[in-house]
């Protein structure tokens, strides 16, 4: 499709069509994708901010590190969320917006993919602060994310203070966090998570034991 096909796909009433318009954006440079993507920022239909986050994650330049800016403030849960992993690709510039939305939208998607993306960057730092933040969140999965943020900063500036953060949450009520305390105390070489983690293999709760076993193998 050429660039004046994609501008008529782009440009109609019908969201099926401004979709496929978007998707035809993938063979082109930053230079043509972004303007067009930028057109639809704003759409009414969610699925076509949802295609022009995404893009504008793949398709990377200063105007649309900016636009997806504007995107973390949708009022839509699943845009800011598709918008923070997109913006995440721009590497250590995105840390201050991502870090400011964990903050301020109490999304559990948000907050999962903040974590997850924070993993792969080399920000021990503010990941540490995130998941500290994240293992008082009301949703399991932010819970469960956080612990396994903090597995990752075992050879970091941050291994004793995401050790201490591990350690107090070895005796917590839900198994599922216990078992993910585990995973995560793996990756410790220090004897407190040695001792710990041989408490966990013995856990009341056969599914703790079972997630252990299974990730030894």
């Amino acid at each position: 499709m050429n660039v004046t096909e994609i501008q008529d796909h782009i440009q109609s009433d019908d969201p099926q069509n401004r979709m496929r318009g978007l998707t035809a954006l993938r063979d082109y440079d930053p230079e043509v994708a972004v303007p067009l993507l930028t057109h639809l920022m704003a759409d009414p239909e969610v699925l076509v901010r949802s295609f022009v986050a995404m893009g504008l994650g793949r398709k990377r330049s200063e105007a649309g590190f900016a636009a997806l800016v504007t995107m973390l403030g949708d009022g839509d849960a699943n845009i800011r969320a598709e918008a923070a992993s997109s913006l995440a690709l721009y590497g250590p510039a995105a840390v201050p917006y991502l870090r400011r939305l964990f903050q301020e939208d109490s999304g559990w998607l948000s907050r999962h993919g903040i974590i997850a993306a924070m993993m792969e960057m080399s920000e021990p730092e503010v990941l540490l602060e995130l998941c500290q933040q994240g293992l008082s969140d009301r949703n399991l999965l932010v819970r469960e994310t956080a612990l396994d943020g903090l597995g990752t900063l075992a050879t970091t500036v941050e291994s004793d203070r995401a050790l201490d953060l591990l350690l107090a949450q070895v005796d917590n009520p839900q198994w599922q966090l216990r078992a993910r305390v585990g995973y995560a105390l793996r990756h410790f070489q220090d004897s407190r998570a040695v001792a710990a983690l041989e408490q966990l293999r013995e856990d009341p709760d056969h599914r703790v034991v079972a997630t252990l076993l299974d990730a030894a193998l």
